[in-house]
């Protein structure tokens, strides 16, 4: 009875676990505790603690390590556990003391190599498609800086919007060239492009279509607007009126539109290029909510640098940039790279931080209407496009620190004690940016 105590107290807490499931007359309970594996959960998780927070993805490659740990005496101690027969409790006792003492052997040497496997499977290299997608991705965003230059980033951002599928909106000073950015887009894909000049005389007959009688064949028939393009300039869109901005409701959500009752699909890929100016509101319409919620990246592109400026100037005969551009890209081009990009790995960390920042802005008290469900999805989908642009198969918490001012800013709204303290919505992203914590991805050493 002595040596059955001082087993017990070498083992500590396990022991004391074990022995309550024993049963003199099952000989069952025992072998169920032959699983050296059992203790390597919270060394996982404390070699974990080093760094890396993308565990769900980094979980599988580890787990291969554990068959190459010699298993030979955990193996041979079956036939002691399972051999006594006379007296089971001693025996009981004795037996999950030796696979105990095993325990430190075995899985001391599946702590180290942990690490590595982590690493090498978040930094591997980029699989064929993400190659391809980060090649014609450039291809685009080159092109289109031959008509506005020094403007990378917002260039990107319109690119990203088409291939996910969704609307932009550029708002700033005029002459900053936000028509120029959205002609030179579309120049550069071999799809069909509409533009609209919105006025505060347009109908929405004269965007989506009108049914009309032909007296020649003595029937109805549909005559088909501008908005069934491809790429579609809405160029002023606040100067017409609400009954005008939401005949575009329907067709920027549903990429369909709807007239005496029968349903017209739009050619894929489609895409809304808007603009507007933030001054000049005399005789315009403020978009509702409704439709701000339905573009996906609202973004500006500001003045050029001296330098930029000075060589805009040394081409002063070039009158129409976006006519100089050809197209590098189709339309097949632009829903392969969809494609593709659906096929970036999302880790659920990121998933998670993403949550936390839509509903960081739902309960902020500056901000009277947070972020809805659209908008979630919307970071969700850029980030994936985000990454893959950058050659990468998985997505990181830069890619979507980069883009949450742009698809978050325009679709909430702040207060009135916020506004009349100046402050925009903008600032109120980036804030909550600065406070939300971000995944750490794991450490390379």
């Amino acid at each position: 009875m002595s040596n059955e105590n001082d087993d017990a107290t070498q083992l500590g807490s396990i022991g004391r676990h074990m022995s309550k499931p024993q049963q003199p007359g099952n000989p069952q309970a025992r072998p169920a505790f032959q699983a050296p594996s059992l203790p390597t959960h919270p060394q996982e998780q404390d070699g974990d603690e080093e760094g890396t927070v993308l565990s769900t993805h980094n979980a599988t490659p580890s787990r291969p390590t554990r068959p190459t740990v010699p298993m030979a005496q955990p193996m041979q101690a079956q036939p002691t556990q399972s051999a006594p027969t006379q007296q089971p409790l001693p025996q009981s006792q004795s037996a999950p003391v030796m696979a105990t003492r095993q325990f430190p052997q075995i899985t001391a040497p599946s702590v180290k190599p942990a690490q590595p496997a982590m690493a090498s499977s978040m930094m591997s290299a980029p699989q064929a498609d993400i190659t391809e997608f980060h090649e014609l991705f450039a291809q685009l965003v080159g092109n289109v800086s031959q008509v506005v230059v020094g403007k990378e980033q917002p260039i990107r951002q319109c690119a990203t919007a088409m291939i996910v599928g969704g609307h932009i909106l550029l708002e700033d000073n005029p002459g900053t060239g936000k028509t120029q950015l959205a002609r030179g887009l579309a120049n550069s894909i071999d799809m069909s492009f509409k533009r609209i000049q919105f006025t505060p005389d347009l109908l929405p007959s004269d965007v989506v279509g009108v049914t009309y009688y032909d007296q020649k064949n003595g029937e109805f028939e549909y005559r088909e607007g501008p908005i069934f393009a491809s790429i579609v300039l809405a160029d002023e869109i606040n100067r017409a009126s609400p009954k005008t901005q939401s005949a575009l409701l329907e067709v920027m959500e549903e990429q369909k539109v709807t007239v005496d009752g029968e349903t017209h699909a739009v050619p894929q890929p489609f895409m809304v290029i808007a603009t507007q100016n933030p001054i000049e509101q005399l005789g315009t319409y403020k978009l509702p909510e409704a439709q701000m919620d339905r573009f996906l990246i609202k973004t500006t592109i500001g003045y050029p640098s001296h330098d930029v400026s000075v060589n805009i100037l040394k081409q002063v005969n070039v009158i129409d940039r976006a006519s100089t551009v050809h197209a590098v890209l189709t339309g097949n081009d632009v829903l392969r790279m969809r494609a593709i990009s659906e096929t970036v790995r999302l880790d659920d960390a990121i998933i998670e931080y993403i949550v936390r920042l839509v509903e960081a802005t739902r309960h902020n008290e500056r901000i009277q209407v947070g972020s809805s469900m659209r908008g979630a999805l919307a970071l969700t989908r850029c980030a994936r496009v985000w990454a893959a642009s950058s050659n990468r198969g998985y997505v990181v918490p830069d890619d979507v620190k980069q883009l949450a001012v742009a698809v978050l800013a325009h679709r909430i709204t702040l207060t009135a004690e916020a506004t009349f303290a100046g402050s925009t919505p903008e600032q109120m992203i980036e804030q909550i940016l600065n406070e939300v914590p971000s995944p750490t991805v794991g450490a390379t050493a």
